[in-house]
C-alpha cells in the first residue's frame, strides 16, 4: 500500500472515522427537527492533528429547511441525536457546540469554515447528504468533497481523501469565513458526552 494512503487510513482510525449503517425511526427524526434562524449555510469541519498537522476527519453541517450534520464514518453518537446513515438530525446550537468540542481535544483541533449560500444550494446539499448512504472507514473527506463539488459554484473542488486539502480548497471559495477551535481536555472524548448527559449516555453504552 502506498505510504501516503496508509497514513490517511491510520489518521482516520485515530480520529474516530468508523461508522455502521443506522436508520433512526421517522418519529425521532421529526421530533428533533431544527433549523437555525438566519441564512442558509454550509459549515465544513476539519479535524487536524496537533502533533503532525495531518487531517483526521471531515464533516459538513447544512442549515437548510433543517440543520443536520453529515458526519461520514464519524464516531459522534448520542441518544438525543437521531442518525440515518451518517446524517445527524436536530442540530441545535447546544448540539453543534458539543459536536465541535467533542472533536477538539489535546491531540486534535478543529477548523470551522462557514459559507452562506442560497436556500436552493442548502437544500441540494441536504438532499445529497441524505442520499449518500453510510460511508466506509477513512472516506470522510472523499464523501464530503463529493457532495460539495456537486453544488453550484463549487464544481471546481476536487474530490479526494485528504481532509486538510479539502479545507484548503474550500478556503478559496468566495465568502468562506474561518475559525479554529483548540481545547486541551483528555483525548478520551467520550467524557464530554458523559458530562453532557451522564445517565442517558450510560444506558446507551450498556446496550
Amino acid at each position: 500500500m502506498h505510504k501516503t494512503l496508509l497514513a490517511v487510513l491510520v489518521m482516520g482510525v485515530l480520529a474516530g472515522c468508523a461508522a455502521d449503517p443506522v436508520w433512526a425511526p421517522e418519529e425521532d427524526v421529526q421530533r428533533v427537527k431544527y433549523r437555525e434562524p438566519g441564512p442558509a449555510r454550509l459549515t465544513l469541519f476539519t479535524m487536524i492533528s496537533n502533533e503532525t498537522g495531518a487531517g483526521g476527519h471531515s464533516s459538513l453541517m447544512v442549515n437548510g429547511s433543517q440543520r443536520v450534520i453529515f458526519d461520514p464514518s464519524g464516531s459522534f453518537v448520542h441518544p438525543v441525536v437521531p442518525e440515518r446513515n451518517d446524517v445527524l438530525f436536530g442540530i441545535t446550537p447546544k448540539i453543534a457546540d458539543i459536536y465541535t468540542r467533542y472533536h477538539a481535544r489535546e491531540t486534535w483541533h478543529v477548523v470551522v469554515q462557514e459559507l452562506d449560500v442560497s436556500p436552493e444550494v442548502a437544500e441540494l446539499a441536504l438532499k445529497l447528504a441524505k442520499e449518500n448512504g453510510a460511508v466506509p472507514n477513512a472516506y470522510c473527506a472523499h464523501s464530503t468533497s463529493g457532495i460539495l463539488r456537486r453544488l453550484p459554484g463549487m464544481e471546481g473542488l476536487r474530490q479526494g481523501m485528504y481532509p486538510v486539502k479539502l479545507a484548503d480548497q474550500f478556503r478559496q471559495v468566495p465568502g468562506v469565513r474561518e475559525s479554529v477551535l483548540h481545547e486541551y481536555d483528555s483525548d478520551d472524548n467520550s467524557r464530554l458526552l458523559e458530562a453532557w448527559d451522564p445517565e442517558r449516555f450510560a444506558k446507551t453504552k450498556k446496550q
